[in-house]
This record gives structure tokens, C-alpha cells and sequence, in this order.
């Protein structure tokens, strides 16, 4: 890492060790220290390559990954299932079975998945208010008609007091079906397959094709690619703009 000025709890957090929240009740407890002093002030500025100190003990950034997954069906997203599921931990290789999902897709759904161990990261790109446009081929039971789509777009209410919004247009009938593309902002659970069943179309298949700037190009099912530090840059810089425009 180059020597650039932080946020102490920033730091803290960068290194894995606990969230940012965590890390302001670290300090004001008096258990940090940076370059030996106790620090106690929250907000404190330390430059990067200073030595920081948990309890004595020095912690150091992790070293961030970020991947693109091709999710097949049939596994959950969790890292450990209560019920003895598959996940995607089950068939993923060894050395990146640590990264957590930004986001997850439901068993029966496929699709990109963008999995890293950083935290900001996830926060980022997954926070609500940040509205990271998300696109999905969907099939659907039945014949939808442009009354369906407005419907989508107005909100659903899927649970009580819930409402779940969409922006979808038909690509296509197939065999009395209807291939849809639809996009998202929200991310609630299950949100596609609810609206759908609402409007009494249930879903057939479902296939995420991008998460912002980032596709499934390249990769085939079960198969995962690193993004680049040039990649994970060019996402950053999306999502500030996004930030930006709210």
C-alpha cells in the first residue's frame, strides 16, 4: 500500500480486523495506539504506512481480491447453511473460498456474482442509496403485455408493506413464454420471482448479466476470473459518480 493519509477506523477496518463502527470503540476504549502513542480521538489521520497497534498486537491491510463468478443452479450463496444446502463454497477452488458475495442470487438462480474481501467494497456497491443498476434474463410463465411491465415499474407490493420496483421489456415469446430483461436497483430477496408471481407469471429462469460496469463476458458456468487492479478502479469510478448523481 503507498503511504496516503486515513481515517484511523478506516484503516482499522482495511485490515480486516473489524468494522469501522468497531474499530471507533477500539479507540475511544484507549486500546489503539499508532506509532506507540494511545490515540483516543475519533477521527484521528495517520498516514499508511504508520504502525498501528489492537491490544498490543499490530495489524496490517489485507491484501483485497475481487473476482467474477458464474453462479450455476442448484447452490446458495451462503457460506454455511443451517439446513446442509449446497453453496457455491462447495465447488468454488480452495483459493477463493474466503471471499464473501456482494449481493447473492437465490439457489435456483444463475449468473454473475462478484465476490471479495473487501468490505468498503461490498458496502459500496450493495448500499441502497448508491442504486447500482443490476440486469437479468428472466423467462416467465405465460404472455406478458406492456400492463405487466407498467405494473413492475409503478411497484408491487410483494410482502405487506413491501414494495418492490422494476424496469423490464420483452426480448422475446418462446413456446407460450416470455424472455424478459428486466433491471433492478433494489435488491430485496427473491424480488423478481415475487413480482412475477403477483402478477401470475411465475418465473422459469432467472440469469443475472450485470452488476454496474461488471458483466458475465468471458466466462462460462462454474468458471470465476480476477478483476484487474485497472478493473477495480474503473468500479470505484462508477460508483463515486453514482454517489454523485444522488
Amino acid at each position: 500500500m503507498k503511504n496516503q493519509k486515513v481515517r484511523l477506523n478506516k484503516y482499522i477496518a482495511s485490515c480486516g480486523f473489524c468494522s469501522r463502527r468497531k474499530a471507533d470503540e477500539y479507540i475511544e476504549a484507549g486500546k489503539v495506539k499508532v506509532n506507540g502513542e494511545v490515540i483516543t480521538e475519533l477521527g484521528f489521520i495517520i498516514n499508511t504506512k504508520d504502525t498501528v497497534e489492537i491490544n498490543n498486537k499490530t495489524v496490517k491491510p489485507e491484501v483485497h481480491t475481487y473476482i467474477r463468478y458464474y453462479k450455476p443452479a442448484g447452490y446458495i450463496t451462503t457460506m454455511n447453511d443451517e439446513k446442509g444446502r449446497k453453496t457455491i463454497y462447495d465447488i468454488l477452488p480452495e483459493e477463493v473460498r474466503h471471499l464473501k458475495p456482494v449481493g447473492r442470487l437465490d439457489k435456483d438462480s444463475t449468473g454473475l456474482l462478484i465476490l471479495t474481501n473487501d468490505g468498503d467494497f461490498i458496502n459500496e456497491m450493495a448500499h441502497p442509496a448508491v442504486k447500482v443498476p443490476k440486469i437479468y434474463r428472466v423467462t416467465a410463465q405465460g404472455k406478458l403485455n406492456l400492463n405487466d411491465l407498467t405494473l413492475m415499474e409503478k411497484g408491487i407490493e410483494i410482502e405487506k408493506g413491501q414494495i418492490a420496483y422494476a424496469y423490464a421489456h420483452i426480448v422475446d415469446f418462446e413456446n407460450k413464454n416470455t424472455i424478459l430483461e428486466i433491471m433492478l436497483y433494489q435488491g430485496l430477496n427473491r424480488q423478481i420471482r415475487k413480482m412475477l408471481d403477483c402478477l401470475g407469471h411465475p418465473v422459469i429462469s432467472l440469469k443475472r448479466l450485470s452488476m454496474g460496469p461488471v458483466d458475465l463476458q468471458g466466462l462460462k458456468k462454474g468458471q470465476f476470473k480476477y478483476l484487474k487492479p485497472k478493473q477495480v478502479q474503473e468500479i470505484r469510478n462508477y460508483l463515486k459518480k453514482l454517489k454523485n448523481n444522488t
